[in-house]
């Protein structure tokens, strides 16, 4: 199994016919779960994308690769004697790790860029119930994956199919990130872009690199 590597770069990509092929695709055809997340969300923060929603969304988005992560670790101890099947979860085990800290690099971004500009956080709301959902979401996680993998994987693609709509939305929203430079301490780590715009888009395909890998992993489940 060949480990993708999700950081953003300076890349040639070009992230506005990337924008335009997301909000040309309807959203997945989301399920209970999901749908109950993300009404959840909504009532909770507005349905009005901001900086500070979106944040929480990341502090969320990591979860299911955390639960992955963990679930794979008990199953490699009791697979020593079967190298080949220990080195495929230890493969998988990666993998779940470069797209948790991928998330992990969104979620710093958008504190820094919260900080920034001023934004205003009751401790309530951004920043005790994320870790409250966020903390019933990776139980969520853990069990659907070890009653059924693909359960897991098809959860997390609706998670960031959301994601990536909202992002490349919340760009056409706001034409005015277009001029407004991205500058981060995080440059060096995540990727320079020339705006807040395109930092935005690249989060958005970021999203739909993860969603794509969870639906290809419920593929393989499926077939397994």
């Amino acid at each position: 199994m060949e480990t993708k590597d999700v950081k953003a770069v300076a890349d040639p990509v070009n992230l506005k016919a990337e924008q335009a092929r997301t909000l040309a695709e309807p959203r997945r055809r989301y399920g209970a779960l999901a749908k109950l997340l993300f009404v959840s969300m909504d009532l909770l923060y507005g349905r009005k994308k901001t900086l500070a929603k979106f944040k929480v969304l990341e502090v969320i988005a990591r979860v299911p690769y955390q639960a992955w992560e963990h679930v794979a670790y008990i199953a490699m101890t009791h697979s020593y004697r079967e190298p080949r099947f220990a080195r495929r979860i230890f493969e998988f085990v990666r993998e779940s790790r470069a797209q948790q800290d991928n998330e992990q690099w969104h979620l710093l971004i958008l504190e820094e860029l919260v900080h920034k500009k001023g934004v205003r956080q009751s401790f309530l709301l951004y920043r005790f119930l994320p870790q409250v959902i966020a903390f019933a979401y990776y139980h969520i996680s853990w069990l659907l994956y070890v009653a059924k993998p693909a359960w897991s994987y098809a959860l997390n693609a609706d998670f960031e199919d959301h994601a990536e709509h909202e992002y490349m939305e919340y760009v056409g929203e706001n034409p005015g990130f277009e001029r407004e430079p991205f500058e981060s301490d995080f440059e060096p780590d995540y990727g320079r872009f020339a705006s807040l715009a395109d930092l935005f888009r690249r989060i958005g395909l970021d999203e739909r690199m993860h969603k794509e890998e969870s639906l290809s992993r419920v593929v393989r489940a499926r077939f397994s």
